[in-house]
């Protein structure tokens, strides 16, 4: 009945099988004269998804993770993970042969800086660290006495016998009806921040900088239609992009040579040298270019002036169309979710359930609406311990059967031509415990907190994530991630640069999209996440001195009500009451009857009285049996 298209279940290689793999590496650092080599999770432009010819993290260590670092040295081996991944990391990874370090706190440099002897030399591939990165490492080996050495060719690449070939996904052309904006329009604004940062060339490093400038999308990584490519946009004259002719058809190609001119990947080198010999200053994009960018400006006589992309910024606010398709493309999968909610809580009780088939039914609904074009992400469906897994993604032998009494945590995205989603809901099955609901409630109270949140113009995210954590820092536990990340109009999923967490220094302008996901995750029980996104809008205060902003929730669909403890406010409580009754009022029509009856009970009301416990003087008045719920 169910199945998925757009993901797998399949156990990735991991563990002792692919010790053997960083015996014969070590032997090709030797081979290279170097003692030891830094091997990132990345792809040259720094993709969230990366195309299976780059996945050298994954192929070397079994770590499979989004974000993550390997650094092998002639005695020690560590992978580096952040919090999302401690749990994976260590299950993925044979621990005799490699350690589990922090990536964030300390910072691998640190590592380095006590591990590294003076005399070594640490290669690494400048095609797949920034700059900035470099810088990092640089100083560590200096601190150590060592060198940094950079490599023409990756060592990993030499060892990986059955590498697959890099991808050539079709470009497509994303028209007006969903961009929303012309090509020469955006090239004009572009070239307005270029002139205020005084640089004579752009380089577009990020490819979703190069697909929004020239509304294209394409098919080369998983998840988020990304055509992998860059982009050369001087100050005068006709900017070119550099993408595989393999790629284009004759439509694609007459699209972009409107505007641009194309010509192969490997002109980039040539074309930035011949720029950077007039002694031109080309900026490039701290977050994405790579180190090599900077070094071949710099030897050619040019000026790199790295900092933020400014189509970045510019990407992040979405016009009028991109924000009318977003709300069409969230009451459009919204309808597919309330399909698999109602499912859910019909079929899981009996005990029967796995999460395969959760994801499986998911995608299944979601293809039923016709215009599904991928998942935004693999979808995390963790019942029982595994949801406690903040990134947890189900194998066939990881899967868990939804057993009476878990919670399933289902955490989940769509690609759609007209906008991108992502939405977590936390389920009961069967009844939860006491502790299941005060945490949940706890997060619940957050997420309400973000959604209500008013702010002047100007606020970061930064400043509003403190909201999100309070309910929980009151009981003495919190989450190790942010509570919002950017969302992009049929692009990635996790856009930059804004975003609700502690290290959120972008101001939130209106138009931004961005995702509002607290959560609670206790080890080897149960994980609990609730997420929406939410729209960024003006909020008009009599009176108000200066512009005021708000969030517009997007997602709709109905939040547990089986897991609300009695601390839930009464402002909360009219917050959460008003949600369902927009859930309700547009979904209803698009429904089945069988889901009609589902959603009218799971978005019912809930009563002040059922929250607030009746008053001392109420409870006096009653007889035994009622007093039992003062």
């Amino acid at each position: 009945m169910f199945e998925a298209h757009f993901q797998t279940f399949e156990d990735p290689e991991g563990g002792v099988a692919l010790t053997s793999r960083l015996a014969t590496f070590r032997e090709e650092l030797v081979r290279r004269q170097l003692t030891g080599f830094v091997i990132p999770r990345a792809d040259q432009q720094q993709n969230e998804y990366v195309a299976p010819s780059e996945e050298r993290l994954a192929w070397l260590t079994g770590f499979t993770g989004s974000a993550g670092l390997a650094i092998v040295l002639a005695k020690q081996a560590a992978v580096f993970v952040d919090g999302r991944y401690t749990l994976q990391a260590a299950k993925q990874v044979d621990t005799q042969a490699w350690g589990i370090v922090s990536l964030v706190d300390p910072p691998p440099e640190s590592w380095l800086a006590g591990h590294l002897r003076a005399g070594d030399r640490l290669g690494y591939d400048p095609w797949l660290h920034t700059s900035a990165a470099v810088e990092r490492l640089a100083k560590a080996c200096t601190k150590a006495g060592a060198e940094l050495v950079p490599v023409e060719t990756n060592p990993v690449d030499s060892i990986w016998i059955d590498r697959p070939a890099p991808p050539l996904g079709p470009v497509t052309i994303h028209g007006a009806t969903f961009a929303g904006e012309p090509e020469a329009d955006k090239l004009t604004r572009i070239r307005t921040e270029m002139t205020k940062l005084g640089v004579d060339a752009l380089v577009l490093s990020d490819s979703h900088a190069v697909a929004w400038t020239f509304n294209i999308r394409g098919a080369d990584v998983s998840h988020t239609p990304l055509p992998l490519s860059y982009a050369l946009v001087p100050k005068d004259g006709r900017p070119t992009i550099f993408v595989d002719h393999r790629k284009l058809s004759d439509l694609s190609r007459g699209h972009i040579e409107r505007n641009a001119d194309v010509r192969e990947p490997d002109a980039l080198t040539p074309a930035l040298t011949d720029l950077a010999g007039s002694g031109a200053t080309i900026a490039l994009d701290s977050a994405t270019a790579a180190d090599a960018l900077t070094r071949l400006i710099t030897s050619a006589g040019g000026k790199p002036a790295r900092g933020n992309d400014p189509v970045a910024l510019l990407k992040a606010v979405k016009n009028p169309t991109e924000i009318a398709g977003a709300r069409t493309a969230h009451r459009r999968d919204a309808v597919a979710l309330a399909r698999f909610l109602a499912w859910i809580d019909r079929e899981a009780p009996k005990g029967t359930l796995t999460e395969i088939d959760a994801v499986e039914a998911l995608e299944t609904f979601r293809r039923d609406t016709g215009a599904l074009k991928d998942v935004s992400f693999p979808t995390i469906a963790g019942t029982g311990p595994n949801g406690a897994i903040v990134h947890y993604r189900v194998s066939r032998k990881s899967n868990r059967r939804i057993a009476p009494s878990d919670l399933l945590l289902i955490d989940s995205g769509a690609q759609y031509e007209d906008g991108t989603t992502d939405v977590t809901r936390t389920i009961a099955i069967g009844d939860p415990t006491d502790a299941m609901r005060d945490r949940f409630t706890r997060v619940l109270r957050g997420h309400i907190a973000i959604a209500r949140a008013v702010f002047p113009d100007g606020t970061t995210g930064a400043q509003l994530d403190t909201l999100a954590r309070q309910f929980l820092w009151q009981a003495g536990v919190d989450f190790e991630h942010g509570t919002g990340h950017g969302v992009g109009s049929y692009l990635s999923v996790h856009e930059g640069p804004a975003r609700i967490s502690k290290l959120g220094t972008t101001q939130l302008k209106r138009g931004m999209i961005l995702s509002n996901e607290p959560g609670y995750y206790k080890r080897d029980a149960f994980g609990i996440r609730i997420e929406n996104l939410v729209l960024v809008t003006a909020i008009e205060i009599p009176g108000a001195e200066k512009p005021m902003n708000g969030f517009e929730t997007l997602t709709l669909a109905p939040i547990d009500r089986r897991l609300i403890d009695r601390s839930l406010g009464a402002d909360e409580t009219r917050w959460l009451n008003d949600y369902h009754v927009r859930v309700r009022r547009e979904l209803r029509a698009h429904l089945d009857e069988a889901t009609k009856v589902w959603l009218d009970a799971a978005t019912e009301p809930l009563p002040l009285e059922e929250v607030f416990p009746p008053s001392y003087e109420t409870c006096a008045r009653m007889d035994v049996d009622e007093a039992d719920n003062c």
